[in-house]
């Protein structure tokens, strides 16, 4: 199934010079104008390939983050699990620097 990010758009629209496609006849034109229009495109292309190096670099580097983040919170949860403590439910309970503090919780009438 296609989404938004798998759809073509503008980068897929092909050029003039990649469809070899030209508004002068062969006869007519000069080669160093096509050599000029190649290492133009060659130009940009190079450009955007760096650009997308630098991207995937950074979209690397934040799932490394995420991961470890994900790992850190499993962590925690299997030692909070594990020394659970069997508290009444309509109070919650918050943990700050080892010391519990208990909140007291009331029904609301609307």
């Amino acid at each position: 199934m296609k989404d938004v990010n798998n759809l073509k758009g503008i980068h897929g629209v092909g050029t003039m010079q990649s469809r070899k496609k030209r508004s002068i006849s062969r006869v007519q034109s000069s080669a160093y104008l096509d050599l000029y229009m190649l290492n133009k495109e060659k130009e940009r292309l190079l450009k955007e390939d760096k650009r997308l190096s630098m991207r995937q670099d950074c979209i690397r580097k934040r799932l490394e983050e995420i991961e470890h983040e994900m790992n850190k919170i499993q962590e925690a949860e299997a030692t909070s699990k594990a020394g659970k403590d069997t508290a009444s439910p309509r109070r919650a309970i918050a943990q700050t620097n080892g010391v519990k503090k208990e909140f007291k919780t009331m029904a609301l009438s609307y």
